[in-house]
């Protein structure tokens, strides 16, 4: 394992959830952590709190123009680039003949293709630091969950992807790896198109028997899995389901 202490991450969708836990995880392991997101207030909470490791650039990662600066910013503050957690994402969900096409296509472009481009912007970097990319993926590629078809196939590409990168960036030294959350108390997961918190919060809370585990995950237990691909250094083109076993096909409850 590469030492976290002294990098510099670069993670986007960090104001919350996945993004936040792995800020708080790396900074507090010594890395300096460049945070974006589209809201400017709960960024720069994190920030203030984790303190001047932590760097907060408000912007959407699929604007070119916002990804340019995250990525400048990110250099700036760390001095170099050695990781890319690409975590922003989005849910959108529906049976199958109600969906639109254009919520679709923003979907697709804030899940799969942003994080893509952002990889792009980000590759010279790396490779001078011989670093790594990570996206988030989704233990809905191998649960099927009715009305889910447009999330669970921007996070079907996500898993593509990453094994297209790793074998086209691997001989430049650069790793490309996954993390395959399963049920986490997100905000993402709490809103999941049921409109109602507390009906959201509560199908998390019936998901817990589907786990071998027999409950639900955290953000934390997630953060851990993103420090370990992005600092293992003969991992690539992997996709580490973080899930307690949801992707294991248990009968739901």
């Amino acid at each position: 394992m590469r030492s976290v202490a002294g990098s510099s991450v670069l993670v986007t969708g960090g104001g919350s959830g996945i993004g936040e836990a792995t800020a708080r995880r790396l900074v507090a392991r010594g890395a300096r952590v460049t945070i974006s997101g589209r809201r400017r207030d709960r960024l720069e909470a994190v920030a203030d709190e984790l303190g001047e490791s932590c760097l907060a650039v408000a912007g959407d990662v699929t604007s070119e123009a916002d990804r340019r600066r995250m990525v400048e910013a990110a250099v700036t503050h760390g001095g170099r680039l050695d990781l890319l957690v690409s975590n922003a994402g989005n849910m959108y969900r529906g049976p199958v003949e109600t969906l639109d096409e254009g919520r679709v296509l923003e979907l697709f472009h804030v899940n799969v293709v942003a994080g893509m481009l952002l990889t792009g912007l980000c590759v010279g970097h790396l490779e001078r630091t011989r670093g790594a990319v990570i996206f988030i993926g989704s233990v809905h590629t191998q649960r099927a969950f009715p009305g889910a078809s447009p999330y669970a196939a921007t996070k079907g590409a996500l898993e593509t992807l990453t094994r297209v990168l790793a074998a086209e960036l691997g001989p430049r030294g650069i790793r490309v790896n996954c993390v395959r959350p399963g049920a986490v108390p997100t905000e993402i997961n709490v809103r999941a198109g049921l409109g109602d918190p507390a009906a959201a919060r509560r199908r998390l809370d019936d998901l817990a028997s589907a786990h071998v585990l027999q409950r639900i995950g955290t953000a934390a237990e997630v953060a851990e899995a993103i420090e370990y691909l992005g600092f293992a250094e003969w991992v690539t083109g992997a996709v580490l389901a973080v899930d307690g076993g949801l992707g294991l096909g248990l009968t739901l409850a």
